[in-house]
């Protein structure tokens, strides 16, 4: 039996954890066990997701099964698609020179601050009272 050449990697963003698996296919995407119109029904989460692919030039000739938890749909999409650039680059290395400039490999640091004592919210103070 051959082995089917995949790729697997992890993305993540504010909470949300991706795993990504990567195969040569037809285009054909599974976010936990949904198609990706179900699972992402806004348009601007579908093209942020096929970013990675229109800029390497490869839209239909990957399947990508994804796994992810955790955190809402902005962050769940922001970590799928550092997955599939990680996963593209894995499968080419010369796919990094077009996807590092446009940001596409580099994780957003950005998480909530937590919210401190004696404060309603992170850095919000209650009005103050001078008499």
């Amino acid at each position: 039996m051959a082995s089917v050449e995949q790729y697997q990697t992890v993305g993540r963003r504010k909470t949300s954890v991706a795993r990504v698996l990567l195969r040569r296919g037809t285009g054909q995407w599974s976010v936990n066990g949904r198609a990706l119109p179900d699972y992402f029904p806004r348009p601007t989460h579908q093209k942020r997701l096929a970013e990675p692919f229109e800029v390497t030039e490869t839209d239909g000739q990957y399947d990508v099964v994804v796994r992810v938890r955790g955190g809402g749909q902005t962050g769940q999409a922001d970590a799928i698609r550092l997955a599939v650039a990680r996963a593209l680059v894995d499968a080419d290395e010369d796919f990094r020179v077009a996807l590092r400039p446009r940001g596409l490999l580099t994780r957003d640091p950005r998480k909530v601050e937590r919210k401190k004592p004696g404060r309603p919210k992170a850095r919000k103070r209650f009005q103050f009272s001078k008499r």
